[in-house]
Order: C-alpha cells, then sequence, then structure tokens
C-alpha cells in the first residue's frame, strides 16, 4: 500500500494486504459484521465513463458503512471543462475523504493521487480494472477455497485492462493465467514481463491451449467503451475466441465461467456457458460491493 494509502492497481497493496482486503471482504458478505466505520465520511466518485456496477457498488457499499457518496460526472464538473486534474485533486481532498475515479488514462488517476491528500481508488481505466479482478478472486475463492495460488485462470479475448488486471493478480497472488488473444490484441508488455518475472503467464492464440485443465474461464466484450468504431474490426479480429461448451469442456472439472459484465452472449460467450451451471457471474458481480467496501474500510477507516 502507498504511504498514503491508494488503490490504482492490484500490485499497490502486498500480498498479505490482498488476502487481508479478501478475508474482510468474505466476513463482510457474510453479514454478521454490520459496524459502520466510515460513519459521517464522504466519497467522490468521479465518471469520465458511465457505468452500472461501479456506480451502485460503490454507492451502496458507503451507504452501508455509514457515509454518503456523491455522484460528479465529467460533464458536470469544471475537469469536463479543462480544468487540470492536480486542481480537481487538491480542491476535492479539502471537501472529501476519499476519491474513487473511472476513466479512460491510468495518467489520470497517477495525476490525481499524486496531487490529492486523500485516498484514490482506481474503478477502472483503459489499462488496468483493479476493484473488479479483486472480484473476481473473491469469486474464486467461494467456489475453490481461500487458497488459491497454483490455480489455473485462462483468460479469453482481448489483452486488455481485464487481461492486464489478471496478470497483476497473478503478479501478487501466484495464480497461472494463461490469455488467448489474437495478434495485435497482446496485454501491456510491461505487466505481462512483470508478472512472468514471478508467475507461471502465458499468451496463445489458441482458446481451447489456455483452457486446458483451467479453473477459471473467463472474457470481456470484444469492443469496450470508446471502442465502437472499432466493433466490426474487432468482430472479425475474435472470430474463434467465443467462450462456447467446446471450451469449457477443456476446462477442469468443477471449473467456473466469470465475465466482469455486461456481456454479449453470442459473441464473446454463448448463451449455454453464460446462464450455464458453471457460470458464476452474477456471484462475481455482487462480490463488487464486498470487496470495494473492503478496500474503502482499509483506506479510508484504519484497521479492522
Amino acid at each position: 500500500m502507498t504511504e498514503k494509502g491508494d488503490f490504482l492497481a492490484i500490485p499497490d497493496f502486498s500480498t498479505e494486504e490482498l488476502h487481508d482486503v479478501l478475508r474482510l471482504a468474505h466476513r463482510l458478505k457474510g453479514g454478521t459484521d454490520r459496524s459502520r466505520p466510515l460513519e459521517g465520511q464522504t466519497l467522490a466518485m468521479i465518471f469520465e465513463k458511465s457505468s452500472t456496477r461501479t456506480r451502485v457498488s460503490f454507492e451502496v457499499g458507503m451507504y452501508q458503512l455509514g457515509g454518503h457518496a456523491l455522484f460528479l460526472s465529467s460533464r458536470d464538473i469544471q475537469l469536463g471543462r479543462g480544468e487540470p486534474i492536480e486542481d480537481t485533486a487538491r480542491v476535492l481532498s479539502r471537501y472529501v475523504d476519499g476519491i474513487m475515479i473511472r476513466t479512460f488514462a491510468q495518467q489520470t488517476v497517477v495525476d490525481l493521487a499524486e496531487h490529492g491528500s486523500v485516498p484514490v481508488i482506481n474503478g477502472l481505466t483503459d489499462l488496468v480494472h483493479p476493484c473488479q479482478v479483486m472480484a473476481d478472486v473473491m469469486t474464486m475463492q467461494e467456489a475453490f477455497g481461500e487458497e488459491i495460488e497454483g490455480r489455473k485462470v485462462a483468460w479469453i479475448g482481448d489483452g486488455n485492462n481485464m487481461a492486464n488486471s489478471w496478470l497483476n493478480a497473478a503478479y501478487r497472488l501466484g495464480l497461472e493465467v494463461r490469455i488467448a488473444c489474437p495478434a495485435g490484441y497482446d496485454p501491456d508488455a510491461e505487466i505481462f514481463e512483470r508478472a512472468k518475472g514471478s508467475s507461471k503467464v502465458a499468451i496463445t492464440r489458441d482458446p481451447v491451449e489456455a483452457a486446458e485443465g483451467a479453473d477459471v474461464v473467463t472474457t470481456d466484450v470484444w469492443a469496450s467503451m470508446g471502442q465502437e468504431e472499432e466493433a466490426q474490426e474487432r468482430m472479425r479480429a475474435f472470430e474463434g475466441f467465443q467462450v462456447n461448451a467446446g471450451v469449457m469442456e477443456a476446462a477442469a472439472e468443477g471449473s467456473i465461467f466469470l465475465h466482469c459484465l455486461p456481456a454479449h452472449r453470442g459473441e464473446e460467450v454463448t448463451a449455454e456457458v453464460f446462464e450455464g451451471a458453471r457460470s458464476r457471474v452474477f456471484d462475481e458481480a455482487e462480490n463488487r460491493l464486498h470487496v470495494q467496501k473492503a478496500i474503502m474500510i482499509r483506506l479510508m477507516g484504519g484497521g479492522r
């Protein structure tokens, strides 16, 4: 964890800090802990990208912890009219106790954290999506138990912010991650090389090869927000990278399917897999709430 306490990417927390957050998230989900450690605190939520799960889970989470969340669209604040991010960071730090931002460039989040004096949480950038993959890891633990080191994860599709965050999870938590993506759509090279230095990670062009013996098979839409103009080109590039019954058949017995949502049935995943017995996508979506509450407690509420 940084000295001030920010969560911009999974490696910002040590392995033990990540496990601590996950243990707390499981306790919160269990419902036995009803305390309100963020009583009277306020979270500013900046959205340059729209969202369903990120907005609702953070807003509900702050309410359940005794605090209040402010929704700040870039259309409604001066950031959207050209105010420098460093000025926004310094002003908001005078008003609120924490900031969550969902935006495009990772540098925006880095600059916000550098110039702000309150904890900053990355709700999503084009580079990484750390809160989502923490929720995915929590879902893995529900399926396989707390000890997940060495578990095999197959990522099928674009080497995007989700793929990068799975590689970061491999780096910190000892997962084996295989990414199946078309040429030209590889994950971030620096993130891949760092993960490769401490965990078993690989890139392949064959989804079935990636899924062979995997405990988790996971994917995302082929064209994310901001890539609408590339949709047709991406549809052609990702032909053959659909998660279907054949891909799931290659996975380990007892394997699960995950998807960060929203999903396009019939494109990156078949309806059969998405709605099938192995799918944990709605447990995974719920777990965003519990993981993010745990992260906010650790950054904004002190030890518990």
